[in-house]
């Protein structure tokens, strides 16, 4: 049982998913939100059937499985209809999120949110021991970003403004992690927080 959980954070090509790996390398269990929210809307799971029975059998494909494309282009015109939809999963994530890091062996565990400032942090995440925020310039976001999605510099402009600001997330860190250097840089600064968290969890 993990009773010290760290909750991950950072904006969009920030290196989430390398700090995510590097944690794991050295046998930490990290609970993916992202993954937890596909998972939740398998089909035969309830809050697959919440968001049917709000937005309908259109939101459905042939097999049963949401159409993730039909109901994001739906909820994305409608800002009211995007908070109903966070209503509906939010809560089976954060718990699915909360067991998976209670009940992985080890002194802490990671619960990676990367809508984490957006989502009301503390307030939305109570049982987070500390939070991880994975830091880059704005600048260096927005380089990764049309390099490695191949998107036009408006678009990636559209995409970095649609989170909340560098300043919100670092105004709920307890930790930064600034990753401007290589891969090796990384996971010594990985290596160095998991040291502290171990040493945080045994007190």
């Amino acid at each position: 049982m993990s009773d010290y959980i760290i909750g991950l954070t950072g904006g969009i090509a920030s290196g989430k998913s390398a700090v995510e790996k590097a944690f794991a390398a050295l046998g930490v269990v990290v609970a993916d939100a992202d993954v937890i929210a596909r998972e939740v809307v398998e089909p035969g799971q309830p809050a697959l059937e919440a968001v049917v029975a709000y937005f309908g059998q259109q939101v459905l494909q042939a097999d049963g499985r949401l159409d993730r494309a039909a109901l994001r282009l739906r909820v994305f015109q409608d800002e009211a209809e995007r908070r109903v939809l966070e209503g509906l999963l939010h809560p089976a994530i954060r718990a699915r999120l909360r067991d998976i890091c209670q009940s992985a062996r080890g002194p802490y565990s990671v619960a990676m949110v990367p809508l984490l400032t957006e989502g009301g942090a503390g307030r939305s995440y109570p049982w987070l021991d500390r939070i991880l925020v994975v830091d880059v310039p704005v600048a260096t976001q927005h380089a990764r970003l049309t390099q490695r999605d191949g998107i036009d510099a408006a678009l990636a402009d559209r995409m970095i403004a649609a989170q909340a600001t560098r300043a919100q997330r670092l105004a709920i860190a307890d930790d930064i992690l600034v990753n401007d250097g290589d891969l090796e840089h990384l996971r010594s600064a990985v290596a160095e927080l998991d040291a502290r968290y171990r040493a945080l969890a045994e007190k």
